[in-house]
C-alpha cells in the first residue's frame, strides 16, 4: 500500500510503499476514501505541539473508508461495507477507566503508548489497520462525496460532552464557544438531540449570523462584549432557565468568558481538544 510517513519531526511526510496490512480477530482493515486534515497538524509533525506520536508513523485521525478485509469474529460488518473509522481506541482490558489512543495521531499517557505499539499507524494511507468497534456503517449512496462525511469527526467531539450531560429534548442548551470549530458543531448537534433553544455566545458575528440563518429562532446568539456582567445578562435574558452548559473552549489561559448566572439549572461537560 502507500502511505505518508512522518519519519522524523519537523520534516516533510514521505510517500513510501509499505507492507498491507492483515487483521486478525477484533480486527479489520479499510481501503481509505477520503481523511480530515486537521488545521494544526504542523504542530503536531514538528512536535511543538506534542501527541506523544512513536516514529516512525503514518499519521492520520479518522477517515471514512470501505472494508476491506476483516477478522474472523466480524458478525454484523462486511467486506465491501463504507464505513466511518473513528480514531478512538479505548483499551479492552478495563471496561471503567480505559485507556485512550487516538489512532495515528495521540498517545497521551503510558497505557495510550502501549496500545500505539499495535495500533500504530493512522489514515494516510491506502490501507488502515483498525479494531473492529470503531468501525460504523455509513450509508453512502452511488454519488454521495465520502470527504463530506469526515465531517462526523466534528459533531462526535460535541456529542460526547451532550450525551454525559443528560440532554433531553426540550431543554434549553448553552454553548460556550459557539463559534469556533467543534462549538458551531455543538450547536447543531444540540438541536439534532431535541433541544428546543440553543443559546449561543461568541465573539465572531459573522460566525454568529450564519448560525442564526442556518438554524433559524431555536439558535438565540449572544455577541460578547468582554465585559462579564454585561455578557452574563445578554445570556441571561437570551434563554432564562438553561438545562445544560457544555463548555468546549480550548485549554487557554485566559479566556475572559463569563460563568453562568447561580439561578441557571447547569450541568458542566467541559471539554478540550
Amino acid at each position: 500500500m502507500k502511505a505518508a510517513v512522518l519519519r522524523q519531526f519537523s520534516m516533510p511526510l514521505a510517500i513510501e510503499t509499505c507492507p498491507d496490512p492483515v487483521p486478525a480477530a477484533g480486527e479489520l482493515v479499510a481501503d481509505i476514501h477520503a481523511v480530515p486534515v486537521l488545521p494544526y497538524s504542523d504542530e503536531v509533525f514538528a512536535n511543538s505541539r506534542p501527541h506523544g506520536l512513536q516514529l516512525p508513523i503514518i499519521p492520520g485521525c479518522g477517515a471514512v473508508g470501505r472494508i476491506r478485509s476483516i477478522g474472523p469474529d466480524a458478525t454484523r460488518l462486511k467486506v465491501g461495507d463504507w464505513v466511518y473509522c473513528d480514531p478512538t481506541f479505548r483499551a479492552r482490558d478495563d471496561a471503567e477507566t480505559p485507556d485512550i489512543l487516538l489512532q495515528g495521531w495521540a498517545a497521551p499517557s503510558v497505557g495510550a503508548q502501549a496500545l500505539q505499539k499495535h495500533f500504530h499507524h493512522g489514515a494516510f494511507a491506502t490501507q488502515m489497520l483498525m479494531p473492529m468497534e470503531c468501525a460504523s456503517r455509513i450509508a453512502l449512496g452511488a454519488d454521495d462525496d465520502p470527504t463530506r462525511w469526515c465531517a462526523l469527526g466534528s459533531f462526535l467531539v460535541p456529542y460526547g460532552g451532550l450525551l454525559a450531560s443528560g440532554l433531553r429534548p426540550g431543554q434549553t442548551a448553552l454553548i460556550s464557544g459557539a463559534t469556533g470549530h467543534f462549538g458551531s458543531a455543538a450547536v447543531a448537534v444540540a438541536l439534532a438531540m431535541g433541544a428546543v433553544t440553543v443559546v449561543a455566545p461568541g465573539r465572531n458575528a459573522a460566525i454568529l449570523s450564519d448560525l442564526s440563518a442556518r438554524f433559524g429562532n431555536r439558535v438565540r446568539t449572544v455577541q460578547l462584549t468582554g465585559d462579564e456582567d454585561e455578557d452574563r445578562r445578554n445570556m441571561a435574558a437570551a434563554a432564562g432557565l438553561i438545562d445544560c452548559v457544555l463548555d468546549i473552549l480550548p485549554r487557554w489561559r485566559r479566556t475572559h468568558h463569563p460563568s453562568a448566572p447561580r439561578q441557571w439549572r447547569c450541568v458542566p461537560a467541559a471539554l478540550s481538544s
